[in-house]
C-alpha cells in the first residue's frame, strides 16, 4: 500500500487524506475487490479519528468503488458479469463519442501527440505494466482531444470504476499485439479527420478489450 504518512502530508484535509489513500490503494491493486474496509483499522493506520475515515468511505461508496454488503459491511466493490458488461457498454459509447469529437476538434498538435503515444506501444509490448500505463495515457489524451468538458468528466469517473476490473488485459500477448494495431488505426482515422471511422474503430477497440476481459474472468464464457 502507499505510505500513509506520505499521503497525509499532501492531503488537504483529514477526510481527503483518507479518501486519497484508499482510492490509491484500490487503483494500485493493493486493495482487491471484496476486501473488507474497517473504519477502526483505517483510522489507526492513518492516525485519524473515525469520522473523517467514515466520510471518505461514504464518498467512495457514492462513487461506486466501495459497497455496503449485508453481513460483510463495507468492502471494495466486486463487479459481477452484468456490471462489467454495463461498464464496457458505457465505455464503448463514451469513448466512441470522444473519438468522433476528436476527429472534428482536436488540433494537429494534439493528434501528433496521440501518434507519438501510439508509436511507443511496440517498444513496450514485453512489459505489461508500462504498456498499460502508456495505454491509459493514450486514452486519457483521446478524451482531452474531444474538447468537451462534460464528456471528459464522465470518462474520468468511468476510469475510476475500471480500476475494479483487476490486472490489465494487455498481459495477454495476443491482446497486446492487436491493441497496438488498433491504436494506430484510430490515430490514422483522426489524422484523416474522419469522425465516422474514428468512432467505429474506437468502439471496436473497446469491444475487443471486453472479449478478452471476459475470457480471463470466465474462461468457459
Amino acid at each position: 500500500m502507499p505510505d500513509a504518512k506520505t499521503v497525509g502530508r499532501t492531503a488537504g484535509s483529514r477526510s481527503d487524506h483518507a479518501y486519497q489513500y484508499v482510492r490509491s490503494a484500490i487503483r494500485n491493486g493493493d486493495l482487491a475487490p471484496g476486501t473488507r474496509l474497517r473504519e477502526t483499522e483505517l483510522a489507526e493506520l492513518l492516525g485519524l479519528s473515525r469520522t473523517p475515515v467514515r466520510e471518505a468511505l461514504g464518498r467512495l461508496e457514492s462513487e461506486g468503488l466501495v459497497a455496503n454488503e449485508p453481513g460483510r459491511g463495507l468492502i471494495v466493490t466486486e463487479l459481477d458479469h452484468g456490471m462489467i458488461s454495463e461498464l464496457y457498454v458505457m465505455r464503448e459509447v463514451l469513448e466512441g463519442t470522444a473519438a468522433r469529437l476528436a476527429a472534428r476538434h482536436a488540433s494537429d498538435v494534439e493528434i501528433a501527440t496521440l501518434r507519438e503515444i501510439a508509436d511507443r506501444d511496440d517498444a513496450l509490448r514485453g512489459d505489461a505494466e508500462r504498456l498499460a500505463a502508456n495505454n491509459r495515457y493514450f486514452h486519457e489524451t483521446l478524451y482531452r482531444c474531444a474538447h468537451n468538458r462534460y464528456l471528459l468528466k464522465t470518462l474520468n469517473s468511468l476510469q475510476e470504476s475500471m480500476a475494479l476490473l483487476g490486472p490489465t488485459t494487455l498481459e495477454v500477448p495476443e491482446r497486446a499485439a492487436t491493441s497496438t494495431g488498433e491504436h494506430q488505426e484510430v490515430v490514422a482515422a483522426l489524422e484523416a479527420r474522419d469522425p465516422d471511422l474514428a468512432e467505429k474503430l474506437t468502439r471496436e477497440h473497446i469491444r475487443a478489450s471486453y472479449k478478452v476481459r471476459l475470457s480471463r474472468l470466465w474462461p468457459t464464457f
